[in-house]
């Protein structure tokens, strides 16, 4: 952008009978331009109502424009004044004008459509507007300062030729197949789901772990996917996870391995089925519940479990 030259001249494109030129009053430093066509812009007609800033929707050829003038000491109705005449003598009815707290301040400048900092700087306390039309052609104009500069927005609409639109694009979409039936759950599971709703708690058989392991056996378990369809049926229920040993070994031990147990199979929930990681805890009792007896094999074999306990309450 030439810098010494002290006026610029600003060719907005419109048809011959509304054609605008206007002749900035100090020289042009930066320069921020939008354009849309067609397009369209809400004209301000009145100052900020207390709820809104009353507009008219103008539409056509739009040319949007910001512009940072070298214009120490110039006052905004210094920068104002000449282009409003010249705005006038282009033929153009000023509608509206306004300056900033007869505007409304803040609420109509953030009301109003304004390109951003630092393209065009407005001072909520130190700007004017006006808007002006002829006849379907529109126009307005921010003024602004800064310590140094000015900042000029104008903002302009011209009738623009109606766009034809575009041929329709024909999308063969074929036929989806019919959804696979889904498999009914197993005897177990709906044992499970069963348990849940009606005593709120219930033990997952299936689930296997390496003697004196934490970690869950790799595999499908029944279990876990009806309790996961279970949450999924009641999305405001909590659950917590309990693991229980045999009595080989010291409680510590045990209870700190049950607890590993418990967490790994609120893991694979999560990581598997998809289940939220807040509506599950994870708890080890190790041996202080048995189910049965541990002086046998078969029976230390039904203590080494984890259960599933209902926590909410309706």
């Amino acid at each position: 952008m030439p810098k010494a030259i002290l006026s610029l001249l600003i060719f907005l494109l419109a048809p011959p009978a509304a054609a605008l030129t206007l002749e900035l009053p100090a020289e042009v430093l930066d320069q921020e331009v939008r354009s849309e066509t067609p397009g369209s812009y809400a004209l301000p007609i009145a100052g900020f109502d207390g709820s809104s800033v009353p507009s008219r929707i103008v539409e056509g050829s739009l040319d949007q424009r910001a512009l940072r003038l070298a214009a120490p000491g110039m006052t905004t109705l210094a920068v104002m004044a000449p282009l409003r005449d010249q705005v006038i003598a282009a033929g153009y009815e000023v509608i509206f004008e306004c300056e900033a707290r007869r505007c409304g301040g803040f609420d109509f400048r953030f009301g109003t459509d304004v390109l951003p900092e630092p393209d065009m700087h407005v001072d909520l306390a130190d700007f004017r507007f006006l808007s002006a039309v002829s006849g379907e052609n529109a126009v307005s104009i921010l003024v602004s300062r800064s310590a140094s500069s000015a900042y000029v927005q104008i903002t302009r609409v011209t009738e623009a030729p109606l766009v034809p639109p575009p041929a329709p694009a024909v999308v063969a979409i074929p036929e989806a197949p019919a959804p696979p039936l889904a498999e009914p759950m197993p005897a177990d599971a709906l044992a499970i789901t069963g348990a849940l709703d009606q005593v709120g708690f219930a033990v997952l058989d299936d689930l296997v772990f390496a003697s004196g392991a934490a970690a869950l056996a790799e595999g499908d378990y029944a279990s876990l996917a009806a309790v996961a369809a279970w949450l999924q049926a009641n999305p405001d229920a909590t659950i917590a996870l309990v693991g229980h040993t045999d009595a080989s070994g010291s409680l510590p031990a045990n209870v700190a391995l049950s607890e590993r147990r418990a967490q790994s199979v609120a893991d694979a929930l999560i990581g598997r089925y998809g289940v939220d990681r807040t509506r599950v805890t994870a708890n080890g009792v190790g041996f202080l519940a048995p189910r049965a007896t541990n002086q046998t094999e078969d029976g230390r074999q039904k203590n080494r479990r984890v259960e599933v306990i209902v926590t909410s309450t309706r």
